[in-house]
């Protein structure tokens, strides 16, 4: 298999899983009560606000940085919500932008090197530290749920 073929895979396979991503953290979002925004298990920890705008911040910024070559318009990744449905509605637009940028590029473009803070990498690995980082805080939302006895919803990310 020629490396076109190989990188068409990978990005297909990203965008079937980011898709699943978005409706998984959506539902997870859509759980918690309006009045639990601002919940935090400590102090030292992100509010469940923060934590939902820094996974819709760091989606815009590595979308916009590394998949839009032709300057598509993308949301302000600082706006805030003024209540819980925006907010929802602000996530599910920055997961729509972040799929239509990789869905367009060029598959060739995705195994070049970029320059990164934490130094070179491809645009595939940069499509790993989308997921990877949606993961990430998704899993400290569940257990945010648990502790607020809210039951997560199932597992659903295939």
């Amino acid at each position: 298999m020629n490396s076109f073929a190989q990188e068409t895979i990978l990005q297909d396979a990203f965008l079937e899983k980011w898709q699943h991503s978005a409706q998984y953290l959506l539902e997870l979002a859509a759980r918690i009560p309006d009045d639990s925004l601002n919940y935090r298990p400590t102090e030292r920890q992100m509010s469940v606000q923060e934590q939902l705008l820094h996974i819709r911040a760091n989606m815009l910024w590595l979308g916009n940085t590394y998949f839009n070559p032709e300057g598509m318009e993308v949301p302000d990744s600082k706006s805030v919500p003024a209540n819980k449905a925006e907010l929802l509605d602000m996530l599910e637009e920055s997961f729509t932008v972040v799929n239509t940028l990789v869905a367009q590029a060029n598959t060739a473009a995705l195994a070049e090197k970029v320059e990164f803070f934490a130094g070179p990498k491809t645009r595939l690995q940069i499509m790993n530290l989308l997921q990877d980082h949606v993961t990430h805080h998704r899993g400290q939302l569940i257990v945010y749920l648990n502790l607020m006895n809210i039951e997560p919803p199932r597992y659903s990310g295939w």
